[in-house]
């Protein structure tokens, strides 16, 4: 693949990421009808989170949140050492939490708040994520495809060492397995069915590593949540089965499936998919960083209106264009 190409889909699924996180922010954990009474109409642009937001008060359009803070430090183990490990994702993520106080309030999601604390006391991380099933892990996971372009079997070895630390479930190892398939597929093809069907190769492989751990069937709910939106319907009647049937909640088994839906849904438009997942109710910031990642992966950054990269560079300065360049040419040097 040429490297204008790979650095078009790097750059586009960082950005998916970031840009979703920051559209779904304002409306993240809230019921649709509470949107609608928030935001008459809809969310159409990036939006300050509403006065008194249980979790991201204060914060102004455009401002990312954990998501892509945590995706970007994935992103920095690799880069740093070429490779991922349990104990240096726990070392990132436990430095980054004290760093912005973290462990004070309710910005770590249940499953990384428990195996951090736990980790910080002196427990071993083969213990800390073995009942960590929460979509935190596939919300940070597109370093790992990213990392691995077309090698599926290399992205689920890799997943099931990131979520060693906090969510180390087959279901959570599942979920963000698919969606790191999703994305190293995506970097490789642009056909949209075998980049889904990668996704469900990393859901099955990855149900076979991790802790057992019951909850609903992914790769069931998926084929549901795609059933759903193949189905006809208006565009709202999908967006409200998808939150009533198959779930916008903090549950991976939730949140991943309506992910890569919405990215079917839309064909791979990641600026159609963030809108959907931050108007659709539920962890928006979280669905939309998910859905994002993997479509901009496979649409690439050109694919989002100019706008949009701007935005999230001006409040947030994460230069992400750097973070793209750099993994080519990590990925160049690895090739030779």
């Amino acid at each position: 693949m040429l490297k204008e190409k790979l650095f078009n889909k790097i750059y586009g699924s960082l950005l998916g990421v970031a840009a979703g996180d920051a559209f779904g922010m304002p409306t993240s954990l809230l019921p649709p009808d509470e949107i609608q009474r928030l935001f008459p109409g809809g969310v159409d642009s990036f939006l300050p989170a509403p006065a008194g937001h249980l979790i991201h008060d204060k914060m102004v359009a455009g401002e990312i949140t954990d998501d892509t803070q945590q995706t970007l430090l994935l992103a920095d183990l690799f880069l740093e050492t070429g490779s991922f490990s349990g104990e240096g994702v726990a070392q990132k993520l436990i430095a980054w939490a004290d760093r912005i106080h973290a462990f004070d309030g309710l910005y770590l999601g249940p499953s990384s708040m428990r195996a951090l604390s736990l980790i910080k006391g002196g427990a071993d991380i083969s213990e800390t994520g073995k009942i960590g099933d929460t979509n935190g892990a596939s919300m940070r996971i597109s370093p790992v495809g990213l990392a691995h372009p077309g090698d599926l079997d290399a992205v689920v070895n890799d997943t099931a060492e990131v979520c060693k630390p906090t969510h180390n479930t087959n279901i959570a190892i599942a979920g963000a397995a698919g969606v790191a398939s999703f994305i190293a597929a995506a970097l490789k093809t642009d056909n949209l069915d075998e980049c889904v069907e990668a996704y469900f190769y990393g859901v099955k492989t990855g149900m076979q590593r991790g802790g057992k751990w019951t909850a609903a069937s992914i790769k069931h709910r998926t084929e549901w949540a795609l059933d759903l939106v193949r189905s006809g319907d208006s565009e709202k009647d999908i967006w409200s089965n998808l939150y009533n049937y198959i779930g916008t909640g903090v549950a991976t088994t939730e949140a991943v499936p309506t992910a890569l839906a919405l990215v079917v849904m839309y064909a791979g438009d990641p600026w159609q998919v963030i809108r959907a997942a931050a108007n659709i109710g539920g962890d928006c910031d979280t669905v939309a960083a998910i859905a994002g990642s993997m479509a901009g992966a496979f649409s690439g950054a050109d694919a989002f209106p100019d706008h949009v990269a701007p935005k999230i560079e001006q409040v947030n300065h994460l230069n992400l264009q750097d973070y793209a360049q750099r993994f080519v040419e990590k990925l160049a040097v690895a090739e030779d």
